[in-house]
């Protein structure tokens, strides 16, 4: 991985979805709470609220923060679509491209691609093998998002399950574009899974529920970012 990106590195993404208590006013108090731990801690969170709330978030807050969806378009005609422009322009660093509930085709992958590289934004795609990270890895993203869809929502973290598949998609990764990322995400839900991510050769790695569902949000936040402490 190079340091042109404009998501830092190594990172521990937070993504709200649609969980609740993580939109409008709820949504900005969780994202302090990530804040404070950042900047209390030694470690960097990367913060993908719900799509509405992105400016208010990247305006009210110090976080790092990425959109979870984006749309390949160009200026003009296209009610409902999500102008790579807009998004930049509101404060995102990056753009969550093809996760597990968001699909994309390969050509549609390749132009979000495109369309952040010409906004300035990172472009983060989600796969889930070594052979779809290969493909896409083509497409010079600036970051590949490695996970299981089965696990997702799930305490089957694929450090965990999978460790030498990790280490098999990091190394392809750099063999085929060195430039690009890694990120673990699918089940990853407590500091040993994100230490494990590092270990096996991961740039970051992320969550959703484990964070947004977590009786005690701050906490597990506090715990995960120990594995930032021997970076």
């Amino acid at each position: 991985m190079t340091d042109d990106h404009a998501v830092p590195y190594p990172h521990f993404q937070v993504n709200c979805k649609i969980y609740p208590g993580t939109g409008g006013d709820e949504g900005l108090r969780f994202a302090r709470i990530v804040e404070r731990v950042q900047d209390e801690a030694d470690a960097t969170f990367v913060f993908t609220p719900q799509l509405p709330d992105l400016r208010r978030i990247a305006t009210e807050t110090d976080l790092a923060v990425t959109t979870p969806i984006v749309d390949g378009v160009e200026a003009g005609r296209g009610i409902g679509k999500i102008l790579p422009e807009t998004i930049e322009a509101a404060g995102a660093l990056g753009a969550v491209i093809n996760h597990a509930e968001a699909r994309d085709t390969l050509s549609s992958i390749e132009r979000k691609i495109e369309r952040c590289k010409q906004v300035g934004m990172d472009s983060i795609v989600c796969v889930d093998s070594v052979e779809m990270g290969r493909a896409v890895a083509a497409f010079d993203p600036d970051s590949l998002v490695f996970e299981k869809p089965s696990d997702i929502s799930t305490d089957r973290a694929i450090t965990q399950t999978h460790p030498d598949r990790v280490r098999e998609f990091v190394r392809t990764i750099n063999d085929v574009n060195s430039r690009t990322a890694v990120l673990v995400g699918g089940g990853i839900s407590t500091v040993d899974d994100v230490r494990r991510a590092f270990e096996q050769g991961a740039d970051a790695a992320g969550a959703a529920s484990a964070i947004s569902l977590a009786g005690d949000p701050e906490a597990r936040l506090r715990s995960i970012a120990e594995a930032f402490e021997d970076l």
